[in-house]
């Protein structure tokens, strides 16, 4: 691959800057390399304008987003729909890059510690966890960035690794790990070593964790190499609990994991899904659901999914040239 070919040219980074604030301050760490004062004070606008403000202000002051549109999750009690939601919506607020010690994020998070709890299980409090790993790894993750490592819920993860390196929450009935699993436990188990819980057993279980993915090549069998599911190639944000190529790059990027020839089969498949006007499309939406409209027309440019694939080419090329 040819950096010239793949970098931004002016006209994408425009249109990329020409949008949220929440995709600004990104562009400007990962794209254009800004100075850390403007990246920060562009960053800190995402709290009180776009998408982040927008979300913040749906938070009920019981702590949770709720709300969801008729027929959505029927199969589950308000009360639980009411928390996959707010899973969600804190999810999205990370992604956004909301910072934690913004006073918005504060009021937020105190919120959901003081006042959210699964009564399920006793009326254990909300960052305390559940019970399945791929939830657990969000909530491991939400509480590390905003609030404070969970050490428990940690260990819980890494006693529920499976042989084969990765997580899956219809274990222990199945031995074989889930991609979609794998990919939330190591977004929380890198988001609680980054919130000063460094360890080696962390850090096994997470390098462990990354091999289940580059063994398969990011979305191969590894017994036939065949493709596990082609809607792994098509590309979505949010991305809530699923997994795909892009999401699963994007990780190793952050993570700071130099890569090898086994990502170049899913390099190759961010190259493909490139438009020729330089821009990647939204492939597909999940049914997830958050009460906020940030991209919706399939097929159309989004500027998410182009941030990240060029974010992701740019980690690419500079370990590999």
């Amino acid at each position: 691959m040819r950096r010239h070919d793949y970098a931004p040219r002016p006209a994408h980074i425009k249109w990329l800057l020409d949008s949220d604030p929440a995709i600004r301050w990104q562009v400007m760490r990962d794209l254009t390399d800004e100075t850390p004062k403007a990246i920060a004070a562009e960053r800190s606008r995402v709290a009180t304008e776009g998408w982040g403000a927008r979300l913040l202000a749906r938070q009920s002051p019981a702590g949770n987003w709720g709300g969801s549109p008729r027929g959505w999750r029927d199969d589950l009690r308000g009360e639980d729909r009411d928390l996959l939601i707010t899973l969600y919506s804190l999810t999205v607020l990370m992604d956004l890059g909301l910072h934690p010690a913004s006073k918005q994020a504060r009021k937020m998070i105190e919120r959901v510690e003081k006042r959210l709890v699964f009564t399920r299980l006793n009326n254990r409090p909300y960052l305390h966890g559940e019970t399945e790993p791929c939830i657990n790894g969000r909530i491991l993750g939400i509480g590390s960035y905003f609030k404070k490592p969970n050490d428990a819920l940690a260990k819980q993860l890494l006693d529920e690794q499976l042989a084969d390196g990765g997580w899956n929450c219809e274990a222990p009935k199945s031995r074989r790990s889930s991609f979609h699993t794998t990919i939330c436990v190591l977004e929380g188990l890198l988001e609680y070593e980054r919130a000063g819980r460094k360890s080696a057993a962390v850090t096994k279980a997470r390098k462990r964790g990354e091999n289940y993915l580059l063994e398969r090549r990011m979305f191969r069998s590894l017994r036939t190499g065949e493709v596990i599911k082609k809607s792994w190639l098509r590309f979505s944000f949010p991305t809530f609990w699923h997994y795909d190529v892009l999401r699963g790059l994007d990780y190793l990027r952050n993570a700071g994991i130099k890569p090898d020839s086994r990502v170049g089969d899913a390099i190759e498949i961010v190259i493909e899904r490139r438009h020729q006007n330089g821009r990647w499309p939204l492939n597909l939406l999940h049914p997830e659901y958050i009460p906020l409209k940030m991209e919706t027309h399939v097929g159309g440019a989004s500027r998410w999914n182009t941030l990240r694939a060029l974010r992701v080419l740019r980690w690419y090329d500079n370990a590999t040239r």
